[in-house]
């Protein structure tokens, strides 16, 4: 790809001391580029850092070390106003639990209205009321609802809400993070169709942080493999699907439910331990199988996985 990436994470680190004789490495040196207009989605099992990742990017977290470049802008260390300004009206993040991240007090109309308010976009208050009524309708809820709150909605609606606080702004970039695991899947299906409406409309680019494979499988233009704080693997979402490398993607697709109980009644599911097998992702580096897909191993590692 000749094109310049929205977003570039170079060797981003976030760790968080513990006590004085323990940090943890929530993320770990993490490479990777996005571009405009494309979803890529970050998956791997609770805990491997996905979401710290999200934060970090989004400037929620100050990164401990490492590099993001946003747009052209290098937004890693100490933000200037006008940085921080660019940031703010340009990526927007979907938080995973809607009642948490929804304010209970203040109704809906207002809750997506405040980044419009907050950075003046809007020159009269018509023109703020045009604008999310605009996107209410663009999320599937009505004017009507505008005037209530948070806790009258259900959970799904609620995620629209804030599918819809994070789009009013137009943003470059959308940072979904486990934006459909507190749905029910036929609400899933609807909020995800959605999100590709709307990307197809406004142009936008998605960062989909999801442990739901087949979710993302749908949704994804490529896809990044995340444990313990390591990418270990990147590629676009039939590479990944096809022809998986590391021993931990494998283990991950394995684990896949299959709607045919023929199919599932045979499926095995693979188990990974990296201290088993002695695999130790500090000591290994990037190797390219294609254009677009890259693996995380030593040499040794590499080629046995490869000839496998």
């Amino acid at each position: 790809m000749d094109k310049t990436p929205i977003l570039e994470v170079k060797n981003l680190k976030q760790h968080f001391r513990i006590n004085r004789n323990y940090t943890t490495k929530a993320v770990d040196g993490i490479s990777f580029k996005i571009y405009e207009g494309e979803t890529y989605g970050l998956v791997g099992e609770s805990g491997s850092g996905k979401s710290t990742t999200g934060r970090s990017i989004i400037r929620l977290y100050q990164p401990t070390s490492g590099q993001i470049i946003f747009n052209g802008r290098d937004i890693s260390g100490k933000l200037s106003k006008e940085d921080e300004t660019y940031l703010r009206t340009n990526m927007q993040m979907i938080f995973q639990d809607p009642m948490a991240c929804l304010n209970p007090r203040k109704k809906v109309k207002e809750i997506i209205a405040q980044g419009l308010e907050i950075h003046n976009i809007c020159k009269t208050k018509e023109e703020i009321d045009e604008k999310v009524y605009h996107i209410l309708d663009k999320v599937g809820l009505s004017r009507e609802q505008a005037t209530r709150f948070p806790q009258q909605f259900s959970g799904g609606q609620r995620q629209r809400v804030g599918i819809a606080r994070a789009l009013v702004m137009n943003p470059k970039l959308v940072i979904a993070d486990e934006c459909i695991s507190a749905l029910d899947v036929s609400i899933q299906a609807q909020v995800v169709n959605m999100m590709k409406d709307l990307q197809e409309e406004l142009g936008t680019t998605y960062l989909f942080i999801a442990h739901d494979l087949s979710m993302v499988k749908y949704i994804s233009d490529r896809i990044g493999v995340m444990h313990l704080g390591h990418i270990v693997e990147t590629g676009t979402t039939d590479e990944i699907f096809e022809n998986p490398v590391h021993p931990y993607t494998k283990s991950l697709l394995s684990a896949i439910p299959h709607p045919n109980p023929v199919f599932e009644k045979n499926r095995t599911s693979l188990t990974y331990d990296k201290n088993a097998e002695g695999i130790d992702y500090t000591l290994g580096h990037e190797h390219q199988l294609s254009e677009t897909h890259f693996v995380l191993a030593t040499d040794e590692e590499f080629a046995r996985w490869t000839a496998q």
